[in-house]
């Protein structure tokens, strides 16, 4: 089903996401990179189709985000996840070339503030993914900041991860989404989780229990017109996490490698993530799947709570 959020701008629904629509059913936004860009096929695909899975057993509707072809998509087809699963040399886009992909008609996969920007525009209010992008180790020398913290204060959308990646620096983090008055809470914990880990060591500035007191926030934000994303911080589940000390060890030898290398820019994340797949003999991965099925299953429940 296409349609347009402007006259000009090439957009699609899924046939699925565009009926949830008219029902006025719970939506949940995926983003697209960790497929084409996390990790080879058919375990993106698999991966993929698992998410989606666990989103309608919520009682919501999955909406995977990507570029084809130029057209930006909200909710694919099976055929459109294969073929995105497949793709080669796809772009991974955030604000600053989302709009690039459309109008030079390439495939491009979703970042954290691509999705968000989408998921908006299409009326979606909840997002399900793996962990955040932030400020990286030694920004004060690179100045890298993901554009996911800056889109967090902008774009009203709540987001449901596991944490900032922890190859990051968590606590500056952490600083610069309090300066964007990003409201900051810790599902059924009072410590931030960091991604592989169920703990950074550091206190969540909130604490909440339940998806219906997380929705029941984000109406009372809203009937106050306080503009802006929630993050959602969920832990991944005890039986499939890394104890944050032995990540530690894996993050800084990654880290080395990729001084070594001279990696910069948007490539220092995926290396990063190869290189610490490598040194865990692939339970890093492992753990990347289970805490984005355990994000997915919470942003549902948020979505299916904001509807009630």
């Amino acid at each position: 089903m296409t349609n347009s959020l402007s006259p000009k701008l090439p957009i699609t629904y899924s046939k699925e996401v565009a009926s949830a629509k008219q029902r006025g059913a719970p939506i949940v936004a995926l983003e697209s990179t960790i497929i084409t860009h996390g990790m080879p096929y058919p375990g993106n695909i698999e991966m993929a189709r698992s998410v989606e899975s666990i989103i309608r057993e919520q009682g919501a509707v999955p909406a995977t985000i990507a570029v084809i072809h130029g057209t930006l998509h909200i909710g694919l087809e099976a055929e459109e996840l294969e073929q995105l699963a497949k793709a080669k040399d796809v772009l991974k886009v955030s604000r600053a070339d989302l709009a690039f992909a459309i109008a030079e008609r390439r495939h491009g996969a979703t970042t954290v503030a691509a999705t968000m920007i989408a998921a908006e525009r299409a009326g979606i209010k909840v997002f399900a993914t793996g962990g955040i992008g932030g400020v990286h180790r030694g920004a004060e020398e690179s100045f890298d900041i993901s554009a996911d913290l800056e889109e967090l204060g902008r774009t009203g959308v709540i987001v449901v991860c596991a944490g900032a990646k922890a190859i990051l620096d968590v606590p500056k983090t952490l600083e610069v989404l309090e300066t964007s008055g990003v409201p900051v809470v810790t599902y059924e914990s009072e410590e931030f989780p960091a991604f592989w880990s169920r703990s950074s060591g550091l206190r969540s500035p909130l604490t909440l229990n339940s998806p219906a007191a997380i929705a029941n926030f984000q109406t009372v934000r809203e009937q106050l017109g306080i503009d802006g994303g929630m993050l959602i911080a969920n832990p991944v589940p005890e039986a499939d996490e890394i104890p944050a000390e032995e990540m530690e060890i894996y993050i800084q030898r990654a880290l080395d490698s990729a001084e070594r290398d001279e990696i910069s820019g948007k490539a220092v994340t995926p290396y990063l993530l190869s290189t610490i797949f490598d040194l865990t003999d692939g339970q890093s991965l492992k753990t990347n799947i289970a805490l984005v099925e355990n994000n997915a299953r919470l942003a549902g429940e948020i979505a299916v709570a904001l509807n009630a």
